[in-house]
């Protein structure tokens, strides 16, 4: 098999199972560096020593380049592909199988892993009809958030991207948009008005006092670009930057106005958000709310993360038509478009 791509798929599984970033980017960083090489003269530089002496290329990478060019499968993907074949999650399977795109993912134009181009890959393999690519915004310089400029620059690369694929995929225009202290979004509205899709998400202030963060809510719902209320409690249940508690926020206020001002509320699928629980659910349910189950993946192999988000949505009794990522691409746009 191909090598370059047998060391991406190894990338792909150990992203699926939250390995170390580090892991994740030897085999990456192998694969860029191979991936440019004729088949012959990668053949030869790993006949004659050269391929082990270049810097990037490790024992277990190197491994997998030489099964790889036997024509095997490499031993190491194999056992990845094996554990792999078993669901992340047991629940949720019917309303997975009516899953049709994923709203909230990052590039490393922000704090993502991976190019543009392999989540796209990515999300084609999974068998999405849409990815929207929602990096970043400028405040939140932490995430090498996307300024307008840079923005602009991406939102060309999603226009090339999406001019080289087949009609049966398209990446969508799009942000994750930080909610200011006072609610207003951050990014210009021009600019906002340009993508197809805007998830807006509170990172910073989570402990202001439950008036404040409910006023901050409310104001970001009511802007007309608003589409999906990102991770709204903000919570951390488990993972390696620790745990950290739900926002406090009228909650019954706040999913009222995504009710009035049709945008969906976010079932983000990262096992260690969870996010919103179980209760919030109910809640939003009984307000009325739409919902969007996304994936936050910063790499590849992540946005089969979807898995937990249909569990939780099922396990929940959400219907499958108020859940947006079950919608064809055009009756999304349409209702993204309507201004909510």
């Amino acid at each position: 098999m191909d090598a370059a791509a047998a060391l991406n798929e190894i990338a792909f599984w150990l992203e699926r199972e939250l390995a170390p970033t580090f892991k994740v980017k030897a085999f990456r960083k192998a694969a860029g560096i191979i991936a440019g090489l004729e088949l012959g003269e990668l053949e030869a530089r790993a006949r004659d020593g050269r391929l082990k002496r270049t810097k990037g290329i490790g024992d277990r990478t190197l491994e997998v380049i030489r099964e790889a060019l036997d024509g095997d499968v490499p031993g190491y993907l194999a056992g990845l592909r094996s554990r792999g074949s078993h669901p992340l999650a047991e629940g949720g399977r019917e309303l997975l199988g009516l899953l049709r795109g994923d709203l909230h993912s990052h590039s490393d134009w922000s704090d993502g892993g991976s190019p543009i181009e392999l989540m796209v890959d990515a999300a084609q393999l999974l068998g999405r009809e849409y990815l929207a690519l929602t990096d970043h915004s400028p405040r939140l310089t932490i995430a090498n958030g996307l300024s307008t400029e840079r923005l602009e620059q991406q939102l060309d690369v999603v226009a090339r991207i999406n001019a080289r694929r087949n009609g049966d995929f398209r990446l969508l225009r799009g942000i994750e948009v930080d909610i200011l202290e006072d609610g207003t979004l951050d990014q210009t509205p021009e600019l906002l008005e340009r993508l197809d899709v805007v998830v807006a998400s509170a990172h910073s202030k989570l402990r202001s006092d439950k008036r404040t963060m409910t006023r901050r809510m409310l104001n970001a719902i009511a802007d007309p670009h608003t589409d999906v209320l990102g991770h709204c409690t903000g919570r951390l249940v488990q993972g390696p930057r620790g745990t950290r508690p739900e926002s406090e926020f009228d909650a019954e206020l706040v999913f009222a106005a995504c009710a009035e001002h049709d945008v969906a509320v976010e079932i983000n699928s990262r096992p260690e958000r969870q996010d919103p629980p179980d209760r919030l659910i109910q809640l939003a349910l009984d307000a009325g709310c739409l919902f969007s189950i996304d994936s936050d993946a910063h790499a590849p192999g992540q946005l089969d993360f979807l898995q937990y988000g249909a569990e939780r949505a099922a396990a929940n009794g959400v219907p499958a038509d108020r859940i947006i990522t079950t919608w064809p691409l055009e009756r999304l746009l349409a209702w993204a478009a309507s201004g909510n």
